[in-house]
């Protein structure tokens, strides 16, 4: 569950990235965050992970009330969700394998888990036979399965997903974006900020469109054609 309540976001150089937005986010929804360069995605999925402050108003991811959370409490909150970014963030002296595993050693994982987690989730993206490959060895669709199978290492409840087919062909975000369906139907809650319109249109899912800061629609799947 995520819960934002009157949350403003104004930076030190007076730049106004958030007003007054609302948004309630029930467990298991995919939802779209959509706009235009500057109208405050980033800054709302920074808020939500705790890596910015609001300026006003209450957060809630899962429970943790974000804004109040002290910071040793923060890794706890990060744990309960994943993320994934535009640039994949791979550790490139570590393999496939061991990208994966390192999520899960951080959080104490024991090595029998690991062993069974690891390669279940490589196979559940697709790359199960690449699991002995270091990041430069991969495509950039294959560098972002491995940075979706990392994000997921630790059963998280909420994936956030940043722009997460910026880089690659048309083709191949495709290939992903149904991979986050995938985890989706598994009942994991999927956020992901895009500027990708066909992949909006085709999805059919919730749509939160963003504005120079402003909530300016929240449209239910079917219903709403995203439009730059």
């Amino acid at each position: 569950m995520i819960l934002l309540s009157h949350v403003s976001k104004t930076y030190s150089n007076g730049t106004v990235a958030l007003n007054d937005v609302n948004i309630y986010i029930e467990k298991g929804e995919f939802v779209f965050i959509v706009g235009a360069s500057g109208a405050g995605k980033s800054t709302l999925i920074k808020l939500l992970m705790k890596e910015e402050e609001p300026s006003e108003g209450i957060i809630v991811v899962n429970d943790f009330d974000v804004v109040s959370l002290r910071r040793k409490d923060i890794p706890y909150l990060r744990r309960s969700m994943g993320i994934v970014f535009q640039d994949f963030r791979l550790l490139p002296n570590k393999t496939v394998y061991e990208n994966v595993a390192f999520a899960m050693k951080v959080v104490g994982a024991p090595p029998k888990e690991i062993r069974r987690q690891v390669p279940f989730l490589l196979s559940m993206v697709g790359l199960s036979n690449k699991a002995r490959h270091y990041p430069h060895q991969l495509s950039g669709g294959e560098q972002q399965r491995v940075s979706l199978a990392r994000a997921l290492s630790n059963n998280p409840s909420i994936l956030i997903a940043d722009e997460p087919t910026g880089n690659l062909d048309p083709e191949t975000a495709w290939d992903i974006v149904k991979l986050l369906n995938d985890v989706n139907k598994r009942g994991t809650t999927v956020v992901m900020a895009t500027h990708a319109r066909e992949i909006v249109d085709g999805m059919k899912k919730r749509v939160i469109a963003l504005e120079k800061g402003v909530v300016v629609r929240d449209e239910q799947k079917g219903v709403y054609k995203y439009e730059n």
